[in-house]
């Protein structure tokens, strides 16, 4: 059995949220790229050119992309094969939150009560959901989720009956709902099936799954494609001011269902898209 020290844990995901916060991944960097250079309506285009300069500055000067650095949502792989040692998985994660989120100088938004509010002043407790895997590594991802776009989410228990055009009905309506408020261009994470809160997860784990990596299944690849072009086609635009780039990605993930069920879920992202993955 390996043994991974909490140490090492911590030390990993306070350099992961303070470099995801800081440098988009290479996917969505090339995908904003090249859609400045195939935007035909030049305010939409103004606005790419302005979203990429942004990017390259902030590598540059080494500060966030976006003043909102998010909830850390965290996504752990943990194989069956691996001992943590020093303190608990989870408290060690939200201490590497912590770290990252003080010596990053990154925007504390996480209150403690949902009602009553009142601000945890550290961006802990993480968001962190676990899947136990073969093998004795841990992989770690860490999503920052900024709730501009987190907001314009939307979850629907649809018919089963409805079909597929419900679906797609569905996240076009929730696209148009958004309008420029997640400010687009926008990434969607779409869940199908499971439940009422697996289709939720399936929905954050799409919206950050890899640009160049298409659903496996070539039902769903062809279902994220059409999605796309019918979400750009409605001109909402880089940030609601009109063009053909309304969306960069649609992500669809799924999961076998009940016979009386067909749920679906959007997660909303904007541009900044971001997350970082290490393996201890």
């Amino acid at each position: 059995m390996k043994q991974i020290n909490a140490n090492d844990i911590i030390k990993t995901v306070k350099e992961l949220c303070i470099t995801a916060n800081i440098n988009l991944p290479a996917d969505v960097k090339s995908c904003i790229h090249n859609a400045e250079i195939t935007e035909p309506w030049q305010p939409a285009k103004d606005i790419l050119s302005k979203i990429n300069e942004n990017i390259d500055l902030a590598v540059k000067v080494q500060l966030p992309l976006c003043q909102d650095t998010g909830m850390a949502c965290v996504f752990l792989e943990l194989g069956q094969e691996v001992h943590v040692t020093g303190m608990g998985l989870y408290d060690a994660i939200n201490e590497g939150v912590r770290q990252g989120y003080k010596e990053g100088f990154l925007r504390k938004s996480v209150v403690q009560d949902p009602i009553r509010r009142g601000n945890t002043n550290d961006n802990t407790p993480a968001l962190i959901n676990t899947e136990i895997v073969d093998g004795e590594n841990l992989k770690i991802t860490v999503a920052p989720k900024g709730f501009g776009s987190e907001n314009m989410s939307r979850v629907k228990m649809l018919a089963p009956a409805e079909g597929v055009e419900a679906v797609k009905a569905f996240v076009v309506e929730t696209v148009l709902l958004a309008g420029a408020n997640p400010c687009p261009p926008i990434v969607l994470g779409v869940g199908i099936g499971g439940s009422f809160d697996k289709v939720t997860l399936l929905a954050k784990k799409a919206m950050i799954r890899d640009f160049n990596t298409p659903n496996p299944d070539p039902y769903y690849k062809s279902l994220e494609d059409e999605l796309l072009n019918l979400v750009n086609a409605t001109g909402v635009g880089p940030q609601g001011f009109g063009g053909k780039t309304t969306a960069l990605k649609v992500n669809i993930e799924t999961f076998p269902t009940h016979i009386a069920g067909l749920p679906v879920a959007v997660n909303v992202n904007c541009h900044v898209t971001r997350h970082k993955t290490a393996i201890l």
